[in-house]
């Protein structure tokens, strides 16, 4: 009889941990997988036109790290731009940036007058309001990507650099 009820009690035991991987703990686990992976998120982006045509545009955005590694930024894709770059304002000189380094628990903040991106030979007809995707590339090869809302030229959107 004790042996049976022993047998039972595994059982019951192991049965139990086969549900739970199978039910909301698995789930929970897959999710904070996935978040893991990249670990990144992207908020707050707009792109400045530029007060003269022909100038380049400027693209300000917060870039979040909430994973585990460090990551390095390496490129950044603007659609309806040429090209983009990451470029440092210090002391009233900017200068190009190739590779941004991004630490878990991290914010890395593109404003004017500091850390910037700059969209050049912008296609025709872009207006504020409109909508555009950005493309963030890593080391690694992992991408983010997310909407930078277009704004007017003027004001305090441009900092030091209008």
């Amino acid at each position: 009889m004790r042996a049976l009820a022993l047998t039972l009690a595994a059982t019951l035991t192991l049965a139990g941990c086969g549900k739970g991987a199978d039910g909301p703990a698995g789930s929970a686990s897959a999710s904070v997988a996935s978040e893991d992976k990249t670990g990144l998120s992207l908020s707050d982006g707009r792109l400045v036109l530029p007060a003269v045509a022909g100038n380049p545009a400027a693209a300000y955005f917060t870039l979040a790290s909430d994973g585990h590694g460090s990551r390095a930024l390496v490129m950044v894709a603007i659609d309806g731009a040429e090209s983009a770059e990451m470029h440092q304002t210090q002391g009233g000189s900017m200068a190009k940036v190739d590779r941004l380094e991004s630490d878990p628990g991290t914010r890395i903040v593109f404003a004017p007058g500091g850390l910037h991106v700059m969209a050049f030979k912008l296609k025709p007809g872009l207006k504020p309001g409109d909508k555009v995707e950005m493309t963030l590339s890593f080391d690694g090869g992992d991408k983010l990507s997310g909407p930078l809302t277009v704004a007017a030229p003027g004001g305090d959107a441009m900092g030091d650099m209008h």
